[in-house]
């Protein structure tokens, strides 16, 4: 499978970067939406389609998530992770990631469908809160940046997709997400 183990014991995600199965996507959001909303969910949102149309069959794993927070949100809330299962066919009303790639430089795409944000067909029937946002000046906060490790704690399946979302929507608020995760072949 896949060596996720820290420290002594391990080593890390190395084995799964080294193999060209980690990836990254970034998005640059404006007030993302409470997790239980279907419309303009996200970002990043991740789509597994694998296994559909001949290609290759894998599980996400979600590795870490980072945030930067450019302008001050107009309401309090928690950043984290949503998702669901379900989606057969590709989100409607998506926008272009703004960035993604494999971290083994020069390695393949992604399997999985990476978008800024998209309409799913079932919203998110889980909130795992990953990062606090508040309402004060950037000039006063006291998170610049988070990168927080999900360890592989979220596997999404095919069928299924995770998602970047809210615990209220963060009217106003700016901001840069990026996450990671792994392709593991099943």
């Amino acid at each position: 499978m896949a060596n996720m183990s820290f420290g002594s014991g391990g080593s890390s995600y190395f084995d799964l970067a080294r193999n060209g199965q980690v990836f990254v996507a970034t998005a640059n959001v404006t007030a993302p939406v409470i997790y239980t909303t279907a419309a303009a969910t996200g970002g990043p949102l991740l789509w597994n389609n694998s296994g559909a149309s001949g290609i290759k069959r894998v599980m996400a794993v979600l590795l870490a998530m980072g945030v930067s927070i450019t302008t001050a949100s107009g309401a309090a809330g928690a950043l984290g992770i949503t998702g669901n299962s379900g989606q057969t066919s590709a989100p409607s009303s998506t926008t272009a990631i703004d960035a993604q790639a494999c971290t083994y430089v020069g390695g393949s795409a992604p399997l999985c469908n990476l978008y800024r944000i998209g309409t799913v067909t079932t919203a998110g029937n889980f909130f795992q809160p990953v990062i606090s946002v508040g309402t004060g000046a950037l000039n006063l906060d006291n998170v610049d940046f988070a990168w927080v490790d999900l360890g592989g704690s979220i596997v999404v399946p095919s069928g299924s997709w995770a998602s970047v979302a809210s615990s209220a929507t963060l009217t106003s608020g700016v901001f840069q997400i990026g996450l990671m995760w792994a392709e593991i072949p099943y």
